[in-house]
């Protein structure tokens, strides 16, 4: 088989984010054609798409405006998340900034439906909380109305359908938020989710006659599920239940009352479209002609006869799909370009679940090279970060590479994970911690019994949580590994809390636990305090600008590290929470394909 260097792989672009436009002939979305996510528009499946915004910095997301032929994206600088909104005419290219406060974060709300005013909560008041604001279209920065003060961790979940009130979520964790609505004209709050203990209450939409809030919750039970609020009395009505399984959503178009929902099954999407009856009950369409992989990012044509998603496949790159509701027929809209890299070489992962210590099974991802000869076979514990987050079957570059050189690789979604329940995501919390790293521990020993397997060349990697977990592994099971790749990883939770940004470190502590009340235990499991129990070479990666895991982390655990075991360090000073340049991203992964070759 030809093989083909990191470069050319990274050279693999994605399509996604897509937003109609009014007149629902065009749409906006993301593409990274350039290094970095930019603002792109197509007039039809398989046009030839434009490009309508050129920086050197990552745009995060674009909406385009119910009723005008102008966009609205978001774009930080540096990867430093202080994310700024600006306003695109597609027509004559003019951009406007219209925050202006480079130092605040600012979270995108929505349109309001007459696309006169948006919505937005950011911390330019006090850098740890966040309130809300609304602003007209043709404002700057400094003209946005403060409509809320909060005193946490804000976003918006959109507008009511006449445009007079908000739906606020609070988040206390991953796995407990709050949500509340807003009136604009007399600033009154409504709290319609109190609760005792941790309760999921995620992605809140308005129903159609402004009388209803629609939401995925574990109110009642151990997975997500979608409830209707009745704003009137109060009560919760359950509209679908997720079974054994989670729903990861819900998006409701107002005018048409057309409806999209999204069951997690084992990381796969089942999406469902439909049409909400008066009684609030769900009337389905057939079931839509998508790939099968990780769907999301819904978006309804104005008549809301159509709706645009993103798909993406382990064998197939991100793009925009659009689906005929009524027929389950679905359109090609973007053809995001594999660098020539023959599509059928890519390899698509095994679903398996293997055994840990305390009797469960941990679902994971295995993939194998097209060539694994028996007991030769390399391989890379790919883990990833969050805690709260899923490893699912999305493509990914730099994976193909490695199974292009021969690695296989093993993806597991250890106890805290998020996707598997309730009950399965709260197993590593506080003193639990160490419970995750004993299901890695547990994997490798799978692994060892895998006939392909060389048990002599098994690497750790991840990113953020996932890099706490490799030197978690590295530090309490230093005989299991050839060598590890920690990016942007947690050395030390004190350090780590007490230099986090101030708006996310009650959240964190919510999960890892409190520097107050904890600090002991915190030190306790923290790799940089056992780090002459390491062996094997490590490669160390952050960028300068990470707002939620200081590049501190990073050079005291390089220090300490080198001590006991072969250490390289890579820093970059343009980037945050992961490498968004594609310069960057081969620099990166070529060293860290060199530290491989020299080392497993």
């Amino acid at each position: 088989m030809r093989t083909y260097d990191i470069e050319r792989y990274l050279n693999i672009r994605s399509a996604y984010g897509a937003s109609f436009a009014p007149d629902g002939d065009r749409l906006s979305f993301l593409m990274d054609t350039t290094g970095v996510p930019q603002v792109w528009t197509v007039d039809g499946p398989g046009v030839w798409p434009e490009q309508r915004t050129f920086y050197e910095e990552r745009v995060t997301f674009a909406s385009w405006s119910p009723e005008r032929a102008e966009v609205l994206f978001g774009m930080d600088k540096g990867g430093n998340e202080r994310e700024q909104l600006f306003r695109l005419e597609p027509g004559t290219g003019v951009i406007e900034n219209l925050t202006e406060h480079p130092d605040a974060k600012h979270r995108w709300g929505g349109w309001s439906h007459d696309g006169e005013r948006f919505a937005f909560t950011s911390n330019r008041r006090d850098n740890a909380v966040f309130d809300v604001y609304v602003q007209a279209r043709d404002e700057t920065g400094t003209d946005a109305d403060l409509v809320h003060e909060g005193d946490g961790w804000l976003t918006l979940g959109g507008w009511s359908p006449d445009d007079s009130r908000l739906i606020v979520q609070e988040a206390y964790s991953n796995f407990d938020q709050d949500v509340s609505v807003l009136d604009l004209e007399t600033g009154e709050v409504t709290h319609i989710t109190p609760h005792q203990g941790t309760v999921r209450f995620q992605s809140p939409e308005w129903g159609p006659d402004g009388e209803h809030v629609y939401m995925v919750t574990d109110r009642g039970s151990d997975t997500l599920e979608l409830v209707r609020y009745d704003l009137e009395d109060g009560g919760f009505t359950v509209v679908e239940s997720g079974g054994d399984y989670e729903l990861d959503g819900v998006s409701i178009d107002h005018e048409s009352r057309r409806l999209a929902y999204a069951r997690n099954v084992e990381g796969y999407t089942e999406l469902t479209f439909g049409e909400l009856t008066a009684s609030g009950e769900i009337d389905a369409f057939p079931e839509p002609d998508l790939p099968d992989g990780v769907a999301g990012g819904v978006s309804f044509s104005p008549d809301g006869n159509k709706a645009a998603v993103t798909v993406t496949a382990s064998a197939d790159t991100a793009n925009v799909y659009v689906v005929e509701l009524r027929t389950g027929e679905t359109t090609h809209w973007t053809r995001a370009a594999t660098a020539g890299i023959p599509q059928d070489t890519f390899v698509p992962p095994e679903l398996v679940h293997y055994p840990t210590f305390d009797g469960r099974n941990i679902p994971a991802f295995f993939t194998l090279p097209e060539e694994s000869p028996e007991g030769e076979t390399p391989v890379i514990v790919d883990i990833h970060g969050g805690p709260e987050s899923q490893r699912r079957p999305s493509f990914s570059a730099v994976k193909q590479y490695f199974l292009s050189r021969g690695y296989a690789y093993f993806e597991p979604n250890v106890r805290g994970s998020a996707g598997y329940g309730k009950a399965y995501g709260h197993l590593d919390d506080v003193e639990n911690r160490m419970d995750s790293v004993a299901d890695i521990e547990a994997a490798v020993e799978w692994l060892y019994d895998h006939p392909a397997v060389n048990p002599d060349k098994i690497v750790a990697m991840g990113g953020s949580y996932g890099g706490f977990m490799v030197l978690a592994s590295m530090t309490e099971y230093p005989d299991l590994w050839a060598a590890g790749i920690d990016v942007v990883g947690i050395a030390n939770f004190v350090t780590f809390l007490e230099n986090t940004g101030d708006w996310r470190r009650e959240l964190r502590e919510a999960e890892y636990g409190s520097l107050e009340d904890d600090r002991e235990f915190l030190e306790s499991i923290s790799p940089l305090n056992n780090i002459e129990k390491i062996r094997a070479p490590l490669f160390v990666l952050h960028g300068e600008n990470d707002p939620r895991v200081p590049v501190s982390e990073a050079h005291q655990l390089v220090a300490e590290a080198r001590e006991h075991a072969h250490v390289r360090e890579l820093i970059f000073d343009d980037e945050g929470h992961g490498f968004s340049k594609l310069e960057n991203r081969i620099e990166a992964y070529s060293q860290i394909a060199d530290f491989l070759d020299e080392f497993v």
